[in-house]
């Protein structure tokens, strides 16, 4: 699938197998639930937190990236204003005030729906 990028890429750019894999399955994430970043990373039995955060943020602009969160259930960092409009719009449940993500009833094991 191709991919556009937040910003363009160099001419000797290309996306590797791991972030192709990452925006895979952000894209997979369906509307009201979520995924910290370790999440992802062990979904592909590969990277870490950081290395999807990086991924995230040279690319993420191309999928549902506000579904990727941190691991205490914030949103991306500089971007909360936006994710909480998404959350609400979802319906993506949020902890009390409202600020971030139920994790124990928003996050996604990577199962499909039934």
């Amino acid at each position: 699938m191709a991919r556009v990028p937040s910003e363009p890429l160099h001419p000797s750019e290309h996306l590797s197998t791991f972030a192709e894999a990452v925006l895979d399955v952000v894209e997979l994430v369906p509307p009201g639930r979520v995924m910290t970043y370790g999440d992802v990373a062990e979904y592909l039995g590969r990277g870490g937190p950081r290395a999807v955060g990086t991924v995230m943020a040279r690319y993420g602009s191309a999928v549902p990236w506000w579904r990727v969160l941190r691991a205490d259930g914030s949103p991306p960092q500089g971007h909360e204003a936006q994710a909480l409009r998404h959350y609400r719009r979802e319906r993506t449940p949020l902890r009390a005030g409202g600020e971030k993500v139920d994790l124990s009833r928003a996050r996604w094991d990577g199962e499909p729906a039934a």
